[in-house]
């Protein structure tokens, strides 16, 4: 067994990550990257018209955040599977807190894994996306 597997505990995780405050800027480079240039995440006016006070971050971003707080930890060439769910929206200005658990450690086909249990809040502490994971670890 690997020294990293060893240290590995079940409700342990990495010291949470914060990322932000979310600027428009950020919103609209993700847009040019991922390709979602829906109108809702740039334009305050339509955002407005649609019923929010102000345009929404695409969920994808802090999704990609989740994922990446995870990957930093145990690395992206060892994620096998990700879910993520939405459950609140955000809003440029947001400041978002990703955090994680290990929720079961385990040997499957041969491989060392891990499922993870994960979460990024926005500052008042809502929900914004809960998700999990699931590595091996060489």
């Amino acid at each position: 067994m690997s020294d990293r597997w060893t240290s590995l505990i079940e409700g342990a995780g990495p010291e949470p990550w914060t990322v932000g405050p979310i600027t428009l800027t950020d919103v609209v480079r993700y847009q040019g990257a991922s390709g979602d240039f829906n109108p809702i995440h740039h334009d305050a006016d339509f955002a407005r018209a649609s019923g929010f006070p102000q345009p929404l971050v695409v969920g994808m971003y802090q999704a990609g955040v989740l994922n990446t707080f995870a990957a930093n930890w145990l690395g992206p060439e060892n994620v096998r599977r990700t879910k993520v769910r939405w459950k609140t929206s955000l809003f440029p200005g947001d400041v978002i807190t990703c955090s994680g658990t290990i929720a079961r450690k385990y040997r499957e086909a041969g491989e060392n894994r891990v499922d993870l249990e994960l979460r990024c809040t926005n500052q008042a502490g809502a929900v914004a996306v809960e998700g999990s994971m699931t590595f091996v670890v060489p």
